[in-house]
């Protein structure tokens, strides 16, 4: 049986994501979606439990997709459910960069695992959490980067926020 791993922040989940999630799910039997918290990046603006709830609820109509959530190292996440392929979504040139690196970081510390990158539909390329994020603080129309269920969720946050 081949399970991959896809990991990611997913803070929140876009129309990107689901892409790299969806393709996966027709090539590979099984795929773990991991929602790691990235202590590189500044809080997230929904906890993990929020981002697996919303994760779940859009991807439901995939059976051989299942939601995870760890705190450490993905690697260790990985052994632990005897996995060594990561995949690792790219909407432009320069993502290659940045998760090149991490897959040889990863590779250094865990021979036996191995990346394989996926670019998304040229059509969300542009895409990205923070974006989808930054717009829904102006009220803009997400439709063109996360589901509906999703952009709710958005607004609802980040206006209650913003009424403390």
């Amino acid at each position: 049986m081949s399970t991959v791993i896809y990991p990611g922040s997913f803070d929140p989940v876009t129309l990107g994501h689901i892409d790299v999630i969806t393709r996966s799910a027709q090539i590979f039997d099984k795929v773990i979606v991991c929602i790691l918290n990235n202590s590189t990046k500044k809080s997230p603006l929904f906890s993990q439990d929020e981002r697996a709830n919303m994760l779940n609820e859009v991807i439901s109509d995939y059976p051989n997709v299942v939601v995870e959530t760890y705190d450490g190292l993905l690697v260790d996440f990985a052994r632990m459910h005897n996995v060594n392929i990561l995949i690792r979504g790219l909407r432009e040139e320069s993502d290659f960069a940045s998760e090149f690196k991490m897959a040889q970081g990863n590779r250094s510390v865990a021979v036996e695992m191995e990346t394989l990158f996926m670019p998304t539909d040229p059509k969300y390329s542009f895409v990205s959490s923070s974006m989808a994020k930054e717009f829904a603080s102006y009220g803009m129309s997400l439709h063109d980067f996360v589901p509906k269920s999703v952009e709710k969720k958005l607004y609802d946050k980040l206006w209650k926020k913003s009424e403390i």
